[in-house]
């Protein structure tokens, strides 16, 4: 089973950005997506002068708000880049705190409709300009010397939580009376924010009646409380690598992944095309319910059929299903969804045209579309038109879909998602290469042994490149076990890091041709280097635990790539079927002075000399130690780099590749 943790949820993490500087009291908000999309939010809040710390923590973003509000100096001109809901949620902060400023974005975002926004708000009294185009960006708001706004009574023809979320904005930030009522339930994040922070809200928080909300500020203080969370996983951003997970036919567990029923309607859908799913609740984040979800996939998709309410609460996974939908039995069908015409993309037209193009048969309707499932392997080229959902979703089809595509700007999935590629890697030669029988490259591996210093991980790296593999350094594992260890107060060579180490989430994550570490969600960096974890490494190696975890995720690595694996135990006891074993070796003296080299400072005859003396007693512990201690396997070649320059080595080992290989 693959296990994953996703995002923070970009739709939260908007809100969160816009709404906790306006807080009374200081805010502190972990966890929020890093895409390009919630920066624009927290850029745009720093220009309206509100006090904001945004640092990288951990898996995302993280806001220090100090509380007190906006004070910009003068009519900022707000860019929202690409993201709709930073426009329209900014326009009802700006009419409903009087302040003057100009929304503006990029060419895509300039293209989409603002009227739906901003007719409500000046219903209410917001002086709003249009600048160039009408119902279109950028849009001037002038301001209040006096007075304030009117109380408004929505009625929305179309479900939109952005619509609903600016009028309420307005309505507490003016601290008049609103009400919005929709013919559908849109997602309700910024109610429950809201109401999160004292605000006196009314709607129905178990989304059981009709889509309402009422802000009456009768009684209230104006005050809005620090708002202190951690943001959940993006459901969004799941949906697309369960979708890998059912296309590859590999099980899949999501952990911490917000639940909040306006979202997860794909869900339903999925289990109509025979995906079994667990869902295990958790502690909520200020009113947002959290789980943990588990989903096995059927033997083959069955189509399905999806329109009217339903739609609000799948609408950004549409794309989603639609690919799904190309690799499902039957004919699958999609009303009621004209609201895709006016994303990032007209995403019901560019999923027709790709789709057809790759000899799916679809028809597009003015609502939605008809798709009929089919077999086979699908050929061709995605244009994405700048659209993260597209991308991501013949990304899903390419990745474990049976297919071969090319698509245009792999790079706009960053707007929502900026690690989606490397997530998608575990699903990759999922059904590809076990069920449909296409060959796979993944599985050849070339086996890295010898003692410290002896030039492994850079001689494997060297040699990963030239030949096109993926290196793999064991001993980032065991340092990032170390790290977390010695982070957490766990003595390192006790009982406790044997009983914690089982449930540790450890992952090797593709980058830059090889692959970085993730521990609990955190990458360590140059953390993994300290003298403290250096120190203490080689003991923590020797747990049988910890060998175990470590073993199980270089295997995986090795199931899924063709890799370039260095250590001091791949060839007898992690690969011992490698098709390829080396085992390095260089006299103690010559690895002293290639350590201290490292240090790119001056060293004398007495540091090599302490420098010899600290490796050959590590050499005695690894070889001594009684679980997979550090030996030359039998069928391994065994090649002295003392004398030898790096390149020499490389080449070395290049032409026995060629012989293994063969």
């Amino acid at each position: 089973m693959i296990r994953v943790r996703v995002p923070g949820d970009k739709s939260i993490s908007h809100r969160a950005a816009l709404i906790a500087p306006l807080a009374s009291s200081a805010s502190v908000v972990r966890g929020l997506s890093d895409g390009v999309d919630v920066r624009a939010s927290v850029r745009a809040m720093q220009r309206l002068g509100a006090a904001v710390e945004c640092t990288e923590e951990g898996r995302g973003l993280t806001i220090r708000c100090a509380g007190g509000g906006l004070d910009p100096g003068s009519a900022p001109r707000l860019d929202c880049g690409n993201s709709g809901t930073t426009a329209r949620l900014l326009a009802g902060i700006l009419a409903g705190s009087g302040i003057a400023a100009v929304l503006d974005g990029d060419p895509s975002l300039r293209g989409r409709p603002m009227r739906r926004v901003i007719y409500p708000l000046q219903a209410m009294g917001a002086r709003i300009e249009y600048e160039g185009e009408p119902d279109r960006l950028p849009v001037r708001l002038r301001g209040r010397a006096t007075g304030t706004l009117r109380a408004l009574r929505h009625r929305g023809r179309v479900a939109s939580a952005q619509v609903k979320s600016a009028v309420l904005l307005a309505g507490v930030l003016a601290r008049v009376r609103v009400e919005v009522s929709e013919p559908a339930l849109s997602r309700d994040h910024t109610e429950r924010m809201l109401a999160g922070m004292g605000v006196p809200l009314a709607f129905d928080r178990e989304r059981m009646g009709a889509g309402e909300v009422r802000f009456d500020p009768s009684g209230w203080d104006g005050g809005l409380d620090g708002l202190l969370m951690t943001v959940p996983g993006d459901p969004s951003s799941a949906a697309f690598l369960i979708g890998a997970s059912l296309l590859a036919g590999r099980a899949v567990r999501v952990e911490a992944v917000a639940a909040n029923p306006g979202r997860i309607g794909f869900l339903s859908v999925l289990e109509e095309m025979g995906a079994r799913i667990d869902r295990d609740p958790a502690s909520a984040q200020v009113g947002e319910p959290l789980e943990t979800w588990t989903i096995r996939p059927p033997d083959s998709l069955r189509s399905f059929s999806i329109g009217g309410d339903l739609i609000p609460r799948v609408i950004d996974e549409i794309p989603l299903l639609a690919v799904l939908a190309a690799r499902a039995r039957g004919r699958s069908e999609i009303r009621d969804a004209a609201e895709l015409r006016v994303k990032e993309s007209d995403r019901l037209a560019v999923l027709a045209r790709t789709l057809g193009k790759l000899g799916v048969v679809v028809e597009e309707r003015p609502d939605g579309l008809t798709i009929q499932g089919r077999a086979g392997r699908l050929r061709g080229d995605v244009e994405t038109r700048g659209d993260h959902r597209i991308a991501m979703a013949f990304g899903v089809l390419d990745a474990a879909g049976d297919a071969d595509l090319r698509i245009d700007d792999r790079a706009c999935a960053d707007i929502s998602y900026p690690d989606f590629w490397e997530a998608l890697e575990p699903f990759r030669h999922g059904r590809r290469s076990s069920r449909r029988g296409h060959p796979s490259r993944a599985g050849r591996v070339i086996a890295v042994d010898g003692p410290a210093a002896s030039g492994k991980s850079s001689t494997a790296l060297s040699v990963a490149r030239r030949l096109g593999f993926v290196h793999v350094n064991s001993g980032l594992l065991y340092r990032a076990i170390t790290w977390w260890a010695l982070d957490r107060g766990i003595a390192e060579d006790g009982p406790s890091l044997e009983a914690a180490v089982p449930g540790l989430e450890i992952d090797l994550v593709p980058a830059g041709g090889g692959f970085d570490v993730s521990v609990e969600g955190a990458r360590p960096g140059s953390g993994l280097e300290s003298p403290a974890v250096t120190a203490r490494v080689s003991a923590v190696s020797t747990l049988p635990a910890v060998r175990e975890v470590v073993l199980e995720r270089l295997r995986r690595a090795g199931g899924q790539h063709e890799i370039v694996c260095d250590g001091r135990d791949i060839g007898t006891a992690v690969f011992p079927d490698a098709e390829l074993k080396i085992f390095l070796v260089a006299e103690a003296g010559e690895r002293a002075r290639r350590r201290l080299r490292q240090r790119a400072a001056p060293f004398t005859d007495d540091d090599v000399e302490r420098q010899t003396r600290r490796l050959e007693a590590r050499d005695r512990l690894d070889r001594s130690r009684p679980l997979s201690p550090l030996r030359r396997a039998p069928d391994a070649i065994e090649i002295d780099t003392t004398s030898m320059p790096p390149d020499e080595v490389v080449d070395a080992i290049l032409e026995l590749a060629v012989s293994a290989f063969r």
